[in-house]
């Protein structure tokens, strides 16, 4: 299996990638798209456009919706900023969620042709990594949502980078690629706490590798973009050792230790 990596700030359009793509967003995009999948979303409608999001509302008068401008700003008039500590204690109950960032959601429409889509973040490291293997794909493109002219996105590439050495059969230590997500640049405006919408809580949960037990596949229906949960290949081999001393999987939640 053959892994590459392109940047969505700088992509050359003569070699796009046809196979599997996963989009990384660690800081928050697909951290928040995986904690309201834990909250009781049904399914999640990723929106380009601030409009498009509220046109689809209008559709789905029982969706909720979630999201920020570039540099984390929330969108006014939406239900929760692109917050995953906003809604770690919320209820979304099977109501859907539309979502609409300037990164992650703009790199998940851009791909959206490829044979097999992924939302990818640290939280999801593992399980992403089980599906790919058993969508056994030619290669895998991973596509960093996260550098910006004023952010070097590494907390992006460290997912990438995880995913990667978890493709190839390596069993590395995921707090490695945790403090990389924390010492980013974007990381660092987290721990600083002067901006009510980047708060500390935040990072704190973007930087919990492997705490939920699936992947995020997209797909279509109806014309608009959808992304689910995926548990395929759960008794994989990537279920190694460390499950027993971090905790057991149970309803997609990981059980930490005291």
């Amino acid at each position: 299996m053959r892994t590459r990596r392109i940047f969505l700030n700088r992509l050359d359009p003569a070699h796009e990638p046809q196979d599997a793509v996963v989009v990384i967003d660690v800081l928050r995009s697909f951290t928040t798209a995986a904690y309201a999948f834990a909250a009781g979303a049904s399914t999640i409608y990723p929106v380009e456009t601030i409009a498009g999001a509220f046109r689809l509302q209008r559709r789905l008068p029982d969706a909720v919706t979630t999201g920020a401008v570039g540099g984390g700003d929330p969108i006014p008039g939406f239900d929760f900023g692109n917050s995953p500590s906003a809604l770690q204690g919320a209820s979304l109950a099977g109501r859907p969620l539309i979502q609409t960032t300037a990164a992650g959601v703009r790199g998940l429409t851009r791909f959206r042709h490829a044979r097999a889509l992924f939302a990818g973040s640290l939280v999801l490291g593992r399980a992403t990594a089980t599906a790919l293997l058993d969508f056994q794909p030619d290669e895998v493109c991973f596509v960093i949502t996260g550098e910006w002219v004023d952010r070097d996105g590494d907390e992006d590439v460290a997912c990438a980078d995880y995913l990667d050495a978890l493709l190839h059969g390596q069993d590395p230590d995921p707090e490695h690629y945790a403090a990389r997500v924390r010492d980013s640049d974007f990381g660092r405006r987290f721990q600083a706490g002067n901006n009510p919408n980047l708060p500390p809580g935040d990072l704190a949960l973007c930087a919990q590798p492997d705490r939920f037990d699936f992947a995020l596949r997209a797909s279509h229906s109806d014309g608009h973009l959808q992304l689910n949960r995926s548990r395929a290949g759960q008794e994989s081999p990537l279920r190694s050792g460390r499950e027993g001393a971090k905790g057991q999987l149970r309803n997609g939640l990981r059980l930490q230790e005291k």
